[in-house]
């Protein structure tokens, strides 16, 4: 990971400082013009995987990126929804950076980049299926309602919302501590420098989420994802919750 985003593709240190030390907005502006070299893109070892799925529980007409960032989420979209694609962030350096390096080929589905918040999407219930990759932990917990509420909104009564989650690692092991140290790290960054960097791993469980779905109008189901492997308990290592607008 460190190899990849400290290559000359890649971000530098002082970037990464400096983006750091900035507002989540503008820290990711900094960003996107090298972000898709760097390991916080999501990669196509996921978005086949979630395509896979999602071809089993379509067809879509128009599908929405939530937080899209340069466009990984509407390489999915442009395969299983068959009119338009929409990819929504807040900043408007990561979707610069996405109409440039993602440019549909002729025949493709169309798609439209549109800034806007994700706590206040700017669309009414126009979407059959909103996707998101690797955004929740920009949102702190008490915000997830609002959030699932904004998702709810933009979908079609039988539209479906749908997102991987990673199994969580298991308590001492290297990847939990891995993550508890860069959550404890930004706690700290958080606490003596504004503006704030919200970027957290460890807030968002299944259960939880599960249940907040259900208060704001949602049924889910999980898909695994057997492409990703599987723990030494059988259990898959990613799955992909779908949650339908009732």
């Amino acid at each position: 990971m460190l190899a990849a985003m400290f290559s000359p593709q890649g971000p530098t240190l002082r970037e990464l400082a400096v983006q750091a030390l900035s507002s989540v907005e503008h820290g990711y502006d900094l960003l996107a013009p090298k972000f898709d070299r760097t390991p916080f893109r999501t990669p196509g070892g996921v978005l086949g995987p979630v395509t896979r799925v999602l071809r089993t529980i379509g067809p879509f007409r128009t599908g929405l990126d939530l937080c899209c960032g340069t466009g990984a989420g509407l390489e999915v979209l442009g395969e299983v929804c068959r009119d338009r694609a929409v990819g929504v962030d807040f900043s408007a350096g990561m979707l610069a950076a996405g109409r440039q390096e993602h440019r549909p080929a002729p025949g493709d589905t169309p798609a439209d980049w549109v800034r806007g918040d994700a706590l206040a999407l700017p669309f009414g219930p126009v979407f059959d299926l909103v996707v998101s990759f690797g955004a929740f932990g920009h949102f702190l917990p008490e915000q997830r309602p609002r959030l699932f509420e904004q998702v709810h909104a933009v979908l079609r009564p039988g539209g479906s919302f749908a997102f991987p989650l990673v199994a969580p690692a298991r308590p001492g092991s290297r990847g939990h501590l891995a993550m508890l140290g860069f959550d404890t790290a930004m706690r700290a960054r958080n606490a003596v420098w504004r503006p704030p960097f919200v970027m957290y791993y460890r807030g968002f469980g299944l259960t939880d989420v599960r249940a907040e779905l259900t208060r704001t109008g949602f049924s889910s189901a999980l898909y695994a994802l057997d492409e990703l492997g599987r723990r030494p308990d059988g259990s898959p290592r990613c799955r992909l919750l779908v949650a339908t607008r009732r």
